[in-house]
């Protein structure tokens, strides 16, 4: 496996989302009581952008058509989703958010 650096932790901000677009990925990072999690922005149900939703706890709920995930494993929580989303391993860092992803 390979590292990937996304972005600073000090750049998202506590119960919120970011978009970041890297190397052909769309992710949304989230930091919730001092960790981080990362997953695929797009909504596996939809066009919806997860990092645009709404952020209660560990759940985050797609701005499109209101369906939920849990961002530590990606399960569904909420339909009309019904595919877990894909999350990524979050790197131990103390400055920036690394993911660990598949070598080319």
């Amino acid at each position: 496996m390979a590292s990937l650096t996304l972005c600073k932790k000090e750049d998202v901000p506590e119960d919120e989302g970011l978009k970041v677009e890297i190397n052909d990925l769309t992710l949304a990072v989230f930091h919730v009581e001092s960790v981080f999690y990362v997953m695929d922005d797009v909504c596996s149900h939809g066009p919806g952008s997860l990092s645009e939703g709404f952020l209660e706890g560990y759940e985050i709920e797609c701005d499109f058509h209101a369906g939920s995930f849990d961002i530590r494993t990606g399960e569904v929580m909420r339909p009309p989703c019904m595919i877990p989303q894909k999350i990524y391993k979050v790197l131990d860092d103390p400055n920036d958010v690394i993911i660990e992803v598949p070598e080319d």
